[in-house]
């Protein structure tokens, strides 16, 4: 089972194999925000649209099956 961890200081996720210590998988900065949807975490990421406006769009999505989320401040 894989484990991603998001660092809400530093306002990134990392994702390890298996646990934290375990082999690192990939690394997200900048993610503001992790949604928890119905089969799934989402990493959010911020960034500007056409007009300069500031939006979220999704980065990545893990299943919640075989996925164990830490949350660290």
């Amino acid at each position: 089972m894989q484990t991603l961890v998001f660092n809400t200081k530093t306002k990134s996720v990392t994702l390890y194999a298996q646990h934290p210590g375990s082999n690192m998988v990939h690394t997200f900065s900048d993610v503001p925000t992790v949604k928890v949807m119905e089969s799934y975490y989402e990493v959010m990421r911020k960034q500007l649209d056409e007009e300069g406006n500031e939006v979220r769009v999704p980065v990545a999505r893990f299943p919640i099956a075989n996925t164990n989320m830490l949350i660290q401040n």
